[in-house]
């Protein structure tokens, strides 16, 4: 059992919550039984190392039992441990250590996509891993972040999409002006979420989410710049019907993805 929380090895785990530390190895950090799990399940070549707390394996034999299918070692760590190398307050019993897979632009467009979200300078880490949390469930293709946005592997972002990383490609540090030609090469229209756009009602009514899309989403505090959507082909906007001064990033996404998965499946 890993016993030593000063030691170098927990160190250089603890190290992967700063971006330096995950920009010079390669490496990133996984926190909580159900990343671990998605991990194991969908992508478990990229797992490197597996640390666990008797107690949390206890709890969660299933995930042994998957560890051992795809020939991933356990090792076990003390509480101690396990709490210097997660970057949570309560982390759950369970850290990996993952390699980096980003996806390139050009393979996502190949695939001949129907649904993508691009994300512009979004900045808050929980609000781009819902994000891709949310582009997952409702079926999109991939998920693009240009280089404006927060770091893929930032480990609030990973938390946040709760293992759907694993599940569907991401592209990272894209410009804006190559996403918007590849996604008209491969016959994508382009909507920017954004509150002075038509009624989302409205474009739905008129049938224009049936097409493939690809979804613009922009900055929490600034949203889009009119360079951007200058870019686009129309602008959409979700409706608030209460009295509710704005709605959230993720939540309006969320609407925007769903919209368009309902009306390309009807």
């Amino acid at each position: 059992m890993l016993d030593n929380p000063r030691s170098p090895r927990v160190r250089a785990v603890a190290k992967l919550a700063n971006r330096a530390a995950r920009s010079e190895t390669g490496l990133f950090l996984l926190e909580g039984p159900q990343a671990v799990s998605e991990a194991l399940n969908f992508r478990p070549e990229l797992v490197v190392e597996l640390f666990v707390t008797p107690t949390a394996l206890e709890r969660h034999p299933e995930i042994a039992q998957v560890a051992q299918e795809v020939g991933a070692d356990l090792e076990f760590v003390t509480e101690q441990v396990l709490e210097t190398m997660a970057d949570t307050v309560t982390p759950q019993g369970f850290v990996a250590v993952c390699r980096q897979f980003p996806t390139s632009v050009k393979d996502i467009f190949a695939g001949e996509p129907k649904l993508i979200a691009i994300l512009e300078e979004v900045r808050d880490p929980g609000n781009a891993g819902t994000i891709i949390r949310a582009a997952d469930a409702a079926g999109a293709d991939a998920v693009i972040l240009t280089g404006r946005s927060v770091d893929l592997y930032n480990p609030k972002v990973v938390r946040s999409s709760t293992g759907s990383i694993f599940h569907l490609p991401v592209a990272v540090s894209a410009t804006l002006s190559d996403v918007r030609e590849r996604a008209r090469f491969a016959g994508l229209q382009i909507f920017a979420a954004d509150v002075k756009g038509t009624d989302l009602l409205a474009a739905r009514t008129e049938g224009l989410l049936v097409a493939p899309t690809a979804w613009l989403f922009g900055n929490e505090a600034r949203g889009l710049t009119d360079e951007d959507l200058a870019l686009v082909d129309r602008s959409i906007s979700v409706p608030i019907y209460g009295h509710a001064e704005s709605m959230n990033l993720a939540t309006a996404a969320s609407v925007c993805l769903y919209e368009s998965a309902f009306a390309q499946r009807s």
